[in-house]
């Protein structure tokens, strides 16, 4: 296995300001009432989801955001995704922190395994299982850049789901430019690993000190702790790790190897992971010592003659393969005088971007469901992506450019009216959504050329058949029966080749005369 090349070292920078406030969206997911925790305003989630029930676990928790939860039925509703709706800059870059608990809302002994999404992006499987048994949360935190004006964040039932998956807390926090900077987001996401503090035994590090709400755990107690002897000054690395992480690491006193089972776990094969190694000696300024060290990641060279300084460094990899136990190995290079050490360090999963449907597609798409009064519980974030969680009644083409091809809602119990902008579902094919209750006009469907079929019986629908149907060259079916239709069936429809007709059940429609 070779290394690979994108490999940075990055010392003290600009001084940086800390002082700007944290700015994202916390949700206390099924709550009633707001509430304060750790300095954190969280909000009931009601005004960024509009499916799901929420409901208070059977077990006491001393957390509050975990006392309640919203959960989706499971019933009719495999491989159909329910998404929060978060305002977003999509030109900017946020964490994302899904957090779970599952406190037996369901009835059954183990928590439910689904899927989580963001956007188009399939993030993966949420399998809380060891960590309930535990008596312990769980969560997931990612980094991702928005494909439009909200981010969208999804919970979905799979095969493999036995009950309601159900959500604790998720919270929105904006990032600053700088940070994880070098992931092209539009391409990727990042699907964090392992985030720790070395040396560290106290609780999770997070807001305040860390000004993003990044979670630092504790690693490494029972394997060489350190505290620093003086307070470091490490404000200026470009990712911003709080200041608390540099009080404690993990260190040899001997000129020896230090060799850390880190990340833990074992990690899936295939995958490319961006790497943060954070270093700051507190000791090299005055003690005369050279603490000068080699990195290697399971034998492989990974940065050579380290030099730690009390500055702080961090040496960072932006796609690094790793498989299986991973070994993190500091050897002091040739001539140190002291033993190597760590301070902290990040590991994440590249996760390949989803893409995204056409936005023409998705703007006309929120239109339809916002002229629909009961649209499908479901019809939330990207309409098409992932592509094994499109909208309910909603087919898509495959490739690069993603387009919506055929919407099948027949007999969906659907009220309102159809939005004229479902004309600008130009790669559209079929319009099935006969047996419903959509009433006003039937909008001008003209610019769809590819429209074969549209069916549109059994409805309220009121007004008259516009004549450009009979200018869509492809159309084979219009069935508009038992409506509330007006005027005259357009003699156009009557001579076009090919076209199966259904008009009857209108009692105010007219032929044309012979």
């Amino acid at each position: 296995m070779t290394a690979p090349l994108h490999l940075f070292l990055l010392f003290l920078l600009l001084p940086i300001s800390l002082s700007q406030t944290l700015t994202g969206v916390f949700l206390d997911c099924g709550a009633y009432a707001g509430s304060t925790v750790n300095g954190l305003d969280w909000v009931p989630d009601n005004d960024f989801i509009s499916s799901g029930t929420p409901k208070d676990i059977k077990v006491e928790v001393l957390n509050t955001t975990l006392a309640t939860v919203r959960t989706f039925p499971l019933q009719n509703n495999v491989l159909k995704k329910f998404c929060y709706e978060i305002p977003a800059d999509r030109t900017r870059k946020y964490l994302v922190r899904t957090t779970y608990y599952y406190g037996g809302v369901n009835g059954n002994a183990n928590p439910p395994v689904f899927d989580q999404i963001v956007d188009g992006t399939f993030w993966g499987v949420v399998n809380t299982t060891d960590e309930y048994r535990s008596g312990n949360s769980s969560y997931y935190e990612g980094v991702f850049m928005p494909t439009g004006k909200n981010l969208s964040v999804c919970l979905a039932a799979n095969t493999y789901t036995d009950s309601d998956p159900f959500i604790s807390a998720l919270e929105v926090v904006l990032l600053w430019d700088q940070l994880y900077n070098s992931t092209d987001f539009r391409a990727y996401g990042l699907s964090l690993v392992a985030r720790n503090s070395f040396g560290h035994d106290g609780p999770v590090i997070g807001y305040p000190d860390d000004q993003f709400n990044r979670y630092w755990e504790p690693f490494g107690t029972d394997a060489f702790p350190q505290s620093t002897l003086q307070d470091l000054s490490v404000s200026g690395i470009w990712s911003l790790p709080p200041p608390k992480v540099f009080q404690t690491r993990l260190a040899r006193s001997l000129v020896e190897p230090l060799i850390l089972p880190w990340p833990p776990g074992r990690l899936p094969s295939g995958q490319r992971y961006y790497i943060a190694l954070y270093f700051a000696d507190d000791q090299a300024s005055y003690s005369g010592n050279s603490r000068t060290m080699d990195i290697t990641i399971n034998g492989v060279s990974y940065y050579n003659n380290l030099t730690a300084t009390p500055a702080g460094v961090v040496v960072f990899t932006k796609e690094w393969p790793l498989a299986g136990i991973t070994n993190l190995t500091l050897t002091p290079a040739g001539g140190s005088t002291a033993g190597p050490l760590i301070n902290a360090g990040e590991v994440f999963r590249l996760l390949p971007s989803g893409g995204k449907t056409l936005p023409r597609d998705v703007i006309a798409m929120i239109n339809l469901r916002r002229s629909f009064r009961n649209p499908p519980a479901d019809w939330n974030g990207d309409p098409c992506l992932p592509s094994q969680y499109p909208w309910t009644g909603v087919t898509c083409s495959e490739g690069r450019r993603i387009r919506v091809v055929s919407l099948n809602l027949t007999s969906m119990g659907l009220y309102g009216s159809i939005s004229p902008s479902i004309s600008n579902l130009t790669a559209l094919t079929s319009i099935l959504l006969g047996n419903n209750g959509l009433s006003r006009t039937i909008p001008d469907l003209s610019p769809l050329k590819g429209l074969q079929f549209l069916h549109l019986e059994d409805n309220w629908l009121r007004g008259t058949i516009p004549p450009s149907l009979g200018t869509l060259q492809n159309l084979q079916e219009l069935f508009v029966q038992n409506n509330n239709l007006t005027g005259q069936v357009p003699s156009e429809l009557f001579s076009k080749p090919g076209l199966t007709l259904r008009y009857a059940g209108n009692p105010l429609l007219t032929t044309p005369p012979p």
